[in-house]
């Protein structure tokens, strides 16, 4: 597929009043119908940006500015250079107006003045490549670097003057492999697996392990693996390597013999 859309890098410098190094980055890529709005919306999703519900605006490399009409409907003020007439960010398309080595600006929240360097990269590309897929809005398919927090808050009751929480002795069970915490799952009903290996029910048996707290009784579900071995289907043969791996995993009394004795009819 030709490539036909923009690669646009953008680099944060700073905001509420302090200047950031090094500059952390996305490289967007942008699409011919896409609109300068789209390209905001996407520049703030992408910097971790949550409160939109501020103005924004760009400054071209030529002294126009792309705002919002609705609020920006006149000349562009200023004390100096060209007196020029602002473009509407959303119908202004992005690759009518830019070209390969513009350079421009970006700010958001004219009150904490987040100000970011956008440049045209030099050569087009084909979304397809760098992304997977062709998105109907501008997205960063490159980043680098850490995002502040658009009000700098540190974490969510931040007042700016109370120290920081103690950070938690343990690790978040999410970290590891303890999610969900085995305690919050339901309990394996061994009577409820026993009927169904007596009544031969491979259906039955799979709906009454899964989503189950069933680490404890790997050896009352591993007498229904042959069920689940009969039929071979890739759902069942999932289910009967899982099994096998916890049993090799724990290595209670008999577990390693049992495992090895699965393995053996999963292999035949």
């Amino acid at each position: 597929m030709a490539k036909t859309w923009l690669s646009i890098s953008v680099e944060l410098l700073g905001g509420r009043g302090e200047s950031l190094w090094p500059y952390p980055g996305r490289i967007f890529a942008v699409g011919p119908s896409h609109t300068f709005a789209a390209l905001a919306d996407a520049i703030n999703t992408a910097f971790a940006r949550w409160d939109f519900a501020h103005l924004s605006e760009f400054t071209l490399s030529d002294g126009r500015i792309v705002a919002d009409l609705e609020v920006n409907d006149g000349p562009a003020e200023s004390i100096s250079g060209p007196i020029t007439m602002p473009l509407d960010m959303a119908t202004t398309k992005v690759s009518r107006t830019v070209s390969a080595g513009d350079e421009f600006r970006f700010i958001f929240d004219f009150g904490d003045r987040w100000v970011h360097r956008c440049v045209v990269e030099p050569h087009k590309v084909d979304p397809m490549e760098v992304l997977g897929i062709r998105p109907k809005a501008p997205l960063a398919y490159w980043g680098w670097g850490a995002m502040p927090d658009q009000y700098g808050r540190r974490w969510m009751d931040d007042d700016g003057e109370s120290r920081a929480p103690r950070r938690p002795a343990k690790e978040h069970p999410m970290v590891d492999f303890r999610w969900p915490p085995s305690e919050t799952l339901p309990s394996l009903d061994t009577v409820e697996v026993q009927q169904t290996i007596e009544a031969e029910d491979a259906t039955g048996f799979l709906n009454s392990i899964v989503n189950r707290h069933i680490d404890d009784d790997l050896h009352t579900v591993a007498a229904g693996v042959p069920l689940l071995l009969a039929d071979r289907t890739e759902e069942h043969m999932a289910v009967v390597v899982s099994v096998i791996n916890r049993l090799n995993f724990r290595r209670g009394p008999g577990d390693q013999e049992l495992a090895e004795q699965l393995l053996t009819q999963l292999r035949s």
